[in-house]
């Protein structure tokens, strides 16, 4: 495959100018000891077949394992430092060629050796469309809501947590939101309901993951005779031990389970 296509893929919401639409609930939770990064991610279900899981070896810096789309570079996991990265699409208006594009900034992500270096790096560069990125490492989680004009940080809550689903949560002045997705006001009351009364373990969460309250536009979605759009991965992330389980398909039903691991992977710094 050509560069250029390669590239396409890799700047795709920055040529729909920001107005990709694809769904997700996401959460970091920082509890003492434990800090978790998790995601179910909606999209379009024929693309289910295009996942791919990626293991990236780069000597001196950390390695990465992440669920991503076949061709691009910068998805949804974690490194040998133990730094995680999520996405929310989000519906707005704009563009910032100057800046750096969605995709590219989670590989920036996962490029880091700690949350704050991420969140620097990016607050630093901006980012080119509207997305929501959410990094955490083992000591504490950062979302950043983007758009072509700002970077936005939402820290964490009193008891360690930060989720979003598909809407801007903060203000954003000049920036038009189009919201697709009716249901993600829903989704993010009802996830932020779900954690206040879990505990902050990786068998809760990935029960929170499974939730169908909204059916079946629901934290863990169902396509419907008006939309394709699924569940198509759930990811548990426990960042202190440096490990990910990855359920593909609705998590309530997956047909499939993985684990990732990127301290397994060589990792030699000349």
């Amino acid at each position: 495959m050509p560069f250029s296509s390669i590239l396409a893929l890799n700047v795709r919401t920055e040529i729909a100018f920001g107005m990709f639409s694809d769904g997700c609930t996401a959460l970091s939770w920082t509890n003492g000891d434990t800090s978790i990064l998790a995601q179910n991610w909606d999209w379009q279900e024929e693309q289910k077949h295009n996942l791919v899981l990626l293991h990236v070896e780069q000597g001196c810096k950390p390695n990465i394992e992440m669920v991503t789309e076949a061709g691009i570079i910068g998805k949804i996991g974690l490194n040998s430092a133990g730094v995680g990265v999520c996405l929310n699409a989000i519906r707005a208006k704009g563009v910032d060629f100057g800046k750096v594009p969605c995709h590219l900034a989670l590989r920036r992500c996962l490029d880091s050796s700690s949350r704050d270096e991420a969140v620097t790096a990016l607050r630093r560069a901006g980012i080119a469309s509207a997305c929501h990125i959410l990094v955490a490492d083992p000591r504490s989680g950062s979302g950043l809501e983007c758009s072509h004009a700002d970077v936005v940080e939402l820290p964490m809550s009193p008891g360690g947590l930060v989720v979003h689903t598909n809407h801007f949560i903060k203000e954003h002045p000049g920036v038009e939101e189009n919201i697709q997705m009716e249901d993600t006001e829903a989704r993010l009351t009802r996830i932020s309901k779900l954690a206040n009364i879990a505990e902050a373990d990786i068998g809760s969460v990935q029960k929170m993951l499974e939730d169908e309250d909204g059916y079946p536009t629901a934290i863990n979605r169902q396509r419907t005779q008006d939309s394709s759009t699924a569940t198509l991965f759930s990811i548990v992330m426990d960042l202190g031990a440096r490990s990910a389980s990855v359920r593909i398909g609705r998590p309530s039903s997956a047909a499939q389970g993985l684990t990732l691991q990127p301290n397994a992977l060589v990792h030699e710094c000349a």
